[in-house]
């Protein structure tokens, strides 16, 4: 069965940096979108960072452009967003997730999901 492993999350100071790295096993990413999305406590899960693996193309959140930045790793399974300029509005349980079946726009619903991985940003 296809899984999504996500690492690389931890605590940090407003103004720092973490890397975040999702490892797909059992998965043809070809066609279709992978990417992340975040949920607060409070909060409904959001969208933050998704990348075509057809042609490279990325889409961001509003908050984080300029900030964050999403990138295929080796074999085009994996990806990882690099997160800068952290804020503690960025504090969230960090999900990787992967669609199957295609990717038609950005919006298409993911399929698969990782288990996430805390941020914690404190100011």
């Amino acid at each position: 069965q296809v899984q999504l492993v996500e690492s690389g999350g931890g605590s940090v100071q407003a103004g720092g940096s973490l890397s975040l790295s999702c490892a797909a096993s059992g998965y043809n990413s070809d066609g279709n979108c992978m990417g992340w999305f975040r949920e607060a406590p409070g909060t409904k899960r959001e969208r933050v960072a998704m990348i075509y693996t057809g042609n490279g193309n990325t889409d961001y959140a509003d908050s984080v452009k300029g900030r964050f930045t999403i990138s295929q790793d080796n074999g085009k399974n994996a990806v990882s967003l690099q997160m800068n300029s952290l804020k503690p509005e960025d504090t969230a349980s960090y999900y990787c997730a992967a669609t199957g079946g295609g990717c038609r726009t950005f919006s298409t619903p993911p399929k698969y999901w990782g288990q996430g991985t805390q941020v914690t940003v404190s100011s």
